[in-house]
């Protein structure tokens, strides 16, 4: 970061000759007025340039906006190619359920205050008032100063000065960063090198990472299954990936000085892989099947491939061995084909099986097809999910992913294994636990969340604060109900750390529902909409409050804004059909369930009520989607029943009995999914197998007791 001037538009940029389309107009850069043109609808405008921030890969330029906002303009300079570019076109998400497209240069997402002013200057106050929505941002310094990871110098100078000619104060009064262990040193540099979720706004250096910061994982469409990078991630969910950061002898500052230079290059560069690989380094040639002095026998050409994301390039620190199968798998960039374009990943496949006798992709490729499954909510291999998260060997980053994906499913069987993983090692693997346990308040559950609101980092007991937040204190103990009011109020810390972002009051408004504070709940949601009036998800929270409140009006109100904000929102258009459904305006709920259906052909529910909307003439539609629902959701008992019934009442009994039992071989258990069973054996008239199911119905401890006596009873008849 630092101010735009005549010298560096004379050294560092080249004239723009073109004008670039962009999103709004037609832009141009112009050396000589210092700023950008603009040309559009509204004619032309010119936004003078203040500040400049990159530089390595691209230099970005930001001018002034309105309420103090200091924005990124849309034209953007690539330093490689000495070129003009549209810089919001080169700045696309992989979001779910997202076109894959530029966004205005206007957008919140580009402005500096709220997206990028924590890793570009030093000592920063964001100043943002939340009633005025305006900045009045500060900092000290454009860049990153000493002062960041040594605190201030105040009292080093002072300390310094006053010491004898000659001497060394005893206590320098600084953060000594030389005296961190391996995890400090990575801690106090990831927060500028992580896709975060902040927690506090008081991070010091040589503080726990996960004191202060959740961590973005694979559920992030910016990564590829396997981990690569796809957009911007930031390195440090990578790092976390990787061998030799497990070992937990491997720090940023063996291979990067303070300033994020790497300390070897060109021929030196394999040194940084001493001491831990020394027999690697001392043949290259070897170990890499490539020429000592080619760029194939350096070590990071194979383990940290560069890639490009938004004209940045940038190395992946997961330092894994080139995996060609993975691009076979899922078009994963790969080592060996960036170098060798011309070449095929069969070929580079070939070669990396021939060179090593173990299967090193193996375990990656298992993972990563795991991760693909989760991502599209298929559970097939749900038991190798588990048996995944479970086991304390495999990768972190994974398994926090898995267990983040699995809040999809409502299969009772992640239950147990979220319990066990309350104690893993991992604080990361933890917290996704702890929130992946909410929603499910059994004695059981409530006991661990409730023990796991005194974890010793604070990531864990801000996500065990949150699964247990609409829970009503009651009765407990004294030291469980401190630690409880503890972590909830380090948890609603966390939610507001963030004033000038939707989401902190979309959260809030969530908690405030829980809590059953409707006013404070409405307020919350509508600030959230005040700040991106073009974001569904507040609008559909609060109609859905309204409704549970029987304030259908007002539901209905809110969903018609949720449409005009995003008119494909699946969320919006399923909750405005049951509504209307409700309100017994059945034609316009089937046309609201089918565009939900549209935007997202596997939401289960829409299926389902669109299904019970269409009445005897629409059976044979009906059955296809039961059956889409089902095949969604198949651990839901009443997708089973509907699917199973509307299989029966079609005279499709083998099919109906095929996903009944599945059900059963499932753990999904209710009395209409039995009884449904028993009907169906009845038609067919199989005396035997209808008292075989009675008698399981009986003696299922997942039924109620009244229950389990009706079926007792119907077995007695029966016999």
């Amino acid at each position: 970061m630092q101010p735009f001037t005549t010298e560096l538009a004379e050294t560092a940029l080249k004239p723009q000759d073109d004008w670039i389309e962009a999103l709004g107009g037609s832009f141009r850069y112009d050396a000589d007025r210092g700023a950008v043109l603009e040309r559009g609808e509204n004619g032309e405008h010119v936004w003078k340039i203040e500040h400049v921030m990159g530089g390595k890969n691209v230099y970005f330029l930001l001018t002034a906006l309105d309420r103090g906002r200091l924005q990124v303009l849309p034209v953007a300079y690539d330093v490689d190619d000495e070129t003009w570019y549209d810089t919001t076109a080169s700045m696309v998400r992989h979001a779910v359920g997202h076109t894959d497209e530029a966004v205005d240069w206007k957008d919140p997402l580009l402005t500096f205050n709220t997206s990028c002013w924590n890793c570009h200057v030093s000592q920063l106050t964001v100043n943002y008032d939340p009633d005025t929505d305006t900045y009045e941002s500060r900092w000290a310094e454009a860049g990153i100063n000493c002062e960041t990871c040594h605190d201030s110098a105040l009292e080093h100078i002072r300390v310094c000065e006053e010491a004898a000619e000659g001497t060394v104060p005893d206590d320098l009064k600084i953060i000594l960063v030389s005296a961190f262990d391996e995890t400090q040193t990575n801690d106090t540099c990831a927060p500028c090198h992580a896709k975060v979720i902040q927690l506090t706004a008081d991070f010091t250096p040589g503080d726990a990472y996960f004191d202060h910061f959740d961590l973005t994982c694979l559920e992030d469409l910016d990564f590829y299954p396997d981990g690569r990078d796809l957009g911007e991630n930031y390195t440090f969910t990578l790092w976390r990936m990787s061998p030799c950061a497990k070992s937990g002898q491997l720090d940023c500052v063996h291979c990067h000085t303070s300033s994020g230079r790497t300390r070897f290059t060109g021929e030196q560069s394999n040194s940084l892989c001493l001491p831990c690989h020394e027999d690697h380094v001392a043949d290259a040639a070897a170990h890499s099947h490539h020429p000592a002095d080619s760029e194939g026998s350096r070590c990071v050409s194979c383990h940290m491939p560069m890639t490009e994301f938004a004209r940045m390039r940038r190395s992946d620190h997961s330092l894994r061995p080139p995996a060609p199968s993975l691009t076979l798998a899922f078009d994963s960039p790969n080592a060996c084909n960036l170098c060798h374009a011309d070449e095929t990943p069969e070929w580079a496949d070939e070669h990396v099986r021939q060179w090593r006798e173990r299967d090193y992709q193996a375990p990656i490729l298992r993972a990563a097809r795991l991760v693909a499954d989760a991502r599209e909510a298929d559970w097939k291999r749900l038991d190798d999910v588990l048996a995944y998260v479970q086991d304390g060997e495999n990768d972190e980053v994974v398994r926090t992913t898995l267990i983040r994906l699995l809040a999809q499913t409502g299969d009772p069987r992640k239950v147990p294994v979220f319990l066990a993983v309350l104690g893993d090692p991992s604080p990361l693997v933890r917290s996704a636990a702890a929130s992946g346990l909410q929603g499910g308040m059994t004695p059981e559950v409530i006991a661990a969340l409730l023990e796991a609101t005194a974890d010793p980092v604070r990531l864990v007991r801000v996500r065990a604060a949150g699964a247990l937040s609409g829970l009503p204190p009651g009765d407990l103990p004294a030291q469980v109900r401190t630690h409880l009011e503890q972590a909830t109020a380090e948890m609603e810390a966390a939610l507001t750390v963030r004033p000038d972002a939707w989401t902190t009051y979309y959260n809030l408004g969530n908690l405030h529902a829980q809590r059953g504070e409707h006013e404070q709940a409405f307020a919350a949601f509508a600030r959230a909409s005040r700040l991106r009036p073009d974001v569904e998800a507040p609008w559909v929270n609060a109609a859905m409050l309204h409704a549970r409140l029987g304030q259908l009006g007002l539901a209905e109100n809110a969903l018609r804004a949720a449409l005009e904000a995003e008119p494909e929102s699946a969320a919006a258009n399923f909750n405005l059909g049951l509504l209307l459904a409700e309100k017994e305006r059945p034609r316009e709920a089937r046309e609201r369930l089918r565009a939900a259906l549209e935007a997202d052909p596997e939401l289960a529910p829409a299926a389902y009520n669109l299904a019970g909307l269409l009445g005897d003439d629409g059976a044979e539609e009906a059955l296809d989607l039961y059956r889409r629902a089902w095949e969604a959701m198949p651990e839901q008992a009443r997708y089973a029943f509907a699917y199973g019934w509307a299989l029966h009442r079609a005279e499709a009994d083998d099919e109906a009995l095929r996903v009944l039992g599945d059900a059963l071989g499932r753990g999904v258990v209710s009395a209409d999914v039995y009884g449904l069973l028993v009907a169906v054996y009845e038609a067919k008239q199989d005396a035997g197998a209808v008292q075989a199911v009675l008698k399981r119905a009986a003696s299922d401890p997942r039924l109620s007791p009244r229950e389990r006596a009706a079926f007792a009873a119907r077995l007695r008849g029966a016999r």
